[in-house]
């Protein structure tokens, strides 16, 4: 059994992974999470409170960070300002978050010896073409190309920079576009299924022909735990789960599995920079650590996804009106 400290555990990747902890290990858990708009307590509702404590803070505040990991056995960095759109409009959070935010929880890290594994995006790699036959490896340079990949790229060289020059025990996961329950919807997959559910018509940017790479956010959780089991100290694991989607194929398929016509959408205004393709291969973390995926099929899935929105209206449904505003006031 060990203690964990989950930064950002009340959002959507993070509360996933807190629920598979709970789940899959005897571990006990304190989340740290600042619970802004895309952080959520009824996230965590429901889970066993002898071993899920969760502390409402900012991973910036270096005395509440540092009082933290003096008690932790383990540090699972999630928290981060994600949303592309709202990095366009407002890039100020996601420097005080992911850059500031990072170097607090580093230097308590170095401070107390504790062994850091920190959460990241493929979108550090900027994009692939359409007909790129390549994916993104650890060895692929950086190439950022909004203020939301640029700041988790700086965040990762932070990481990096702090291994070697000070001997922080840290490892990096860059992962591709996660689905499942808890995600604001805010975000492409939940708000096509939530307007579906309002009788809303979807909206796709531009032609819908941008892919992205899928993975289920049980999955991510469960490679993230192989990491901080077996992973080696100052190497990076790419996760994913071969789950290449253009936007316009989510739709349609959103669509079908809710009974209604696949071509029953709107494209609206494309979103500036928007990047063509993701793709990621993970073969170092299957071969070296032994991971794999439980959810191959993205249908099934997709379809488990559905019912999780159409089943919980109540934990999605105070956002929604706000979310769709702030996209009508754009175009989108």
């Amino acid at each position: 059994m060990a203690h964990l400290l989950v930064t950002g555990g009340a959002g959507f990747i993070g509360s996933n992974f807190v629920h598979h902890v709970v789940a899959h290990t005897d571990h006990t858990v304190t989340v740290l999470d600042k619970l802004t708009y895309a952080g959520n307590e009824s996230s965590l509702a429901g889970l066993p409170e002898d071993r899920v404590n969760l502390v409402v803070g900012d991973i910036a505040d270096a005395e509440l960070v540092d009082g933290l990991f003096e008690k932790a056995d383990a540090v699972v960095h999630y928290a981060a300002e994600s949303h592309n759109d709202n990095s366009l409009h407002d890039p100020r959070p996601f420097l005080d978050t992911n850059i500031i935010g990072t170097y607090t929880l580093l230097e308590s890290a170095r401070r107390h010896d504790t062994r850091l594994h920190h959460i990241s995006t493929d979108e550090v790699y900027g994009d692939l073409e359409l007909d790129d036959p390549a994916r993104f490896t650890e060895q692929t340079p950086y190439n950022p190309s909004s203020p939301y990949s640029s700041t988790k790229a700086g965040s990762d060289l932070l990481v990096r920079a702090w291994v070697r020059s000070f001997g922080v025990r840290a490892t990096i996961s860059n992962c591709s576009n996660n689905y499942g329950p808890y995600q604001h919807v805010e975000k492409f997959i939940p708000r096509q299924i939530t307007n579906v559910l309002r009788g809303i018509r979807p909206k796709l940017y531009g032609k819908g022909e941008n892919v992205r790479d899928w993975i289920h956010a049980d999955d991510h959780s469960s490679a993230v735990l192989t990491i901080l089991d077996k992973g080696e100290i100052g190497e990076t694991y790419l996760i994913g789960a071969d789950g290449e989607k253009d936007n316009k194929t989510v739709v349609e398929l959103i669509l079908q599995l809710m009974g209604e016509s696949p071509d029953a959408y709107d494209h609206v205004t494309d979103r500036a920079g928007h990047d063509l393709r993701y793709a990621i291969d993970s073969t170092k973390l299957r071969t070296e650590l032994g991971w794999t995926p439980t959810y191959r099929d993205f249908e099934a899935g997709l379809a488990a996804t559905i019912d999780w929105y159409r089943e919980n209206e109540a934990w999605w449904a105070p956002a929604k009106d706000g979310v769709e505003a702030f996209y009508a006031s754009k175009g989108q």
